[in-house]
């Protein structure tokens, strides 16, 4: 082949770095924006927060006295203005609009100052640190009771030995068999030895700790249980030891026949063997809760239902007034400038993130009104593209924006990914959410004769009822997806 030098001309799409960093921080959640912001208030230094989370504590000076935090100072940045972003014609994308601030635009400080917020005072009960106290975990607690016990030294170390052994909930992974092949032969250990340990630690609180199995579990707790009959305890212990997987699958005929009683007796072995952890160790697993943090918040108002953005996740950001003036009154080298640029940049994406979501869940409550008035039941049907065309943004920023983000509402917390779902065709030729059935199959499910609950046929036909025609098959993907189990499950005596 010959080779030659032609000229082409074609179009292609350029992402600027401020345009990559707005898809970028639109899409994080609020902890993982949190995250990447402490990153860039470490490496960007012409960048501060002012929201300190700090300011009302109590801090210690140099010399030992008590002083307050200092205040900041909340002077802008001379005459500097944040650039604009370029616009949707330059990139061919849908950038979330800036705020229409009028003069303040070109503040380099970003705050929510019309918005009132609480100071506490050194008075105030949680102004001052607490310190979390330490909760014991299971070994611990266990070798308290172990102490006060046991005084033999040899006695100790092997009961000291099984509580190693055990796992998180409470049970033995490994048989005694396993643990003496462990030891050192010349400590001449007996596994009687360990079963005398073992029965020790199953004597201790909590009820059911050094159990192998859940059956033993079970049956150590059921013992221990004082005002039961004698009658009552026997028929429980049988269940949980021979019948435990026909107990669990509810399949009371096979368990009346075998042990040869009735309703009414196997009715109170029932509600002896319910009071039963089977996981005791989980108390003291030392688990902590994660919470959500929303983003927007819907109330009720004389208007109607209003949405705000949540002050609390909305860092207060400003251009360092000293590193500024600096750079204005000199030239400066160009990282510094560079740097100033960023920060700029980082504060208007950040107005521009929590605007756009503002209005994504603006629009979202415009369209489900019945579902903040009347509850799941009064779900529409609702898809991307019809928040997108209403907002003239792109699908990709309307799923930019709804995943992680939640809206706290009356009826509770939900990521707006929910209020968006598949329809299903109605007999009046309507469409009816997805949503709504599934709080329609809860509520149904919720109101069953125990005795006689409702199979996924049934509710299928009931819905059927009600002009929602509902597959069989899509009933227990709907109930399964609820975390329902299924009929033969939810059948009591």
């Amino acid at each position: 082949m010959k080779q030659s030098l032609q000229l082409r001309t074609s179009q292609h799409l350029a992402l600027t770095p401020q345009l990559q960093q707005s898809i970028r921080l639109l899409q994080l959640s609020t902890l993982e924006l949190h995250q990447e912001l402490e990153q860039i208030l470490s490496d960007n230094p012409l960048l501060e927060r002012v929201d300190d989370p700090l300011d009302n504590s109590v801090r210690l000076l140099a010399d030992g006295a008590i002083s307050g935090t200092a205040s900041t100072m909340d002077a802008p940045v001379g005459d500097s203005e944040v650039s604009s972003s370029p616009s949707e014609s330059e990139t061919g994308l849908d950038t979330p609009p800036a705020a229409e601030s009028g003069p303040e635009s070109g503040d380099s400080e970003w705050s929510f100052d019309d918005v009132a917020r609480s100071s506490k005072t050194p008075d105030d009960e949680d102004a001052r640190p607490q310190l979390e106290a330490h909760e014991s975990t299971l070994r611990e607690h266990l070798l308290q009771q172990m102490r006060e016990t046991l005084h033999d030294l040899r006695d100790r170390a092997l009961v000291e030995l099984t509580i190693d052994a055990l796992d998180d909930n409470g049970y033995l992974e490994e048989s005694l068999e396993e643990i003496l092949e462990r030891l050192p032969p010349e400590l001449e250990i007996a596994i009687e030895e360990l079963s005398t340990a073992l029965k020790m630690v199953q004597s201790f609180d909590p009820a059911g700790v050094g159990a192998r199995n859940a059956a033993e579990c079970l049956s150590l707790q059921i013992r221990r249980f004082i005002k039961v009959p004698f009658v009552t305890r026997r028929l429980a212990l049988a269940i949980v030891q021979d019948h435990l997987m026909l107990f669990a699958q509810r399949d009371f005929n096979k368990i009346k026949k075998a042990l040869d009683c009735d309703d009414e007796d196997l009715r109170e072995a029932q509600a002896v063997i319910k009071q039963c952890n089977p996981h005791p160790g989980a108390p003291f697993a030392a688990n902590t809760s994660d919470y959500v943090v929303p983003d927007v918040i819907v109330r009720r108002s004389k208007q109607g239902w209003q949405v705000m953005l949540n002050n609390d996740v909305m860092p207060r950001l400003r251009v360092n007034v000293l590193y500024a003036n600096i750079l204005k009154q000199s030239k400066g080298d160009g990282a510094l400038t560079s740097q100033l640029q960023e920060a700029k940049w980082l504060i208007k994406n950040m107005r521009q993130r929590f605007d756009t979501i503002l209005r994504v869940a603006q629009a979202i409550v415009e369209r489900q009104r019945n579902f903040f008035s009347h509850g799941a039941v009064a779900m529409r049907p609702l898809v991307l593209r019809e928040i997108a065309d209403t907002l003239g943004l792109h699908e990709s920023t309307i799923s930019r924006v709804t995943t992680q983000k939640y809206m706290l509402t009356p009826h509770g917390m939900f990521e707006l990914k929910y209020f968006f779902g598949s329809h299903v065709a109605t007999e009046a030729g309507g469409e009816a959410s997805s949503t709504a059935i599934r709080a329609l199959i809860k509520q149904l499910i919720g109101a069953e004769d125990t005795k006689n609950p409702f199979s996924d046929s049934k509710i299928a036909d009931m819905l059927a009822e009600q002009g929602m025609v509902v597959a069989r098959r899509t009933v227990a993907k709907y109930r399964e997806a609820l975390k329902i189990p299924s009929v033969n499950l939810r059948k009591a005596l």
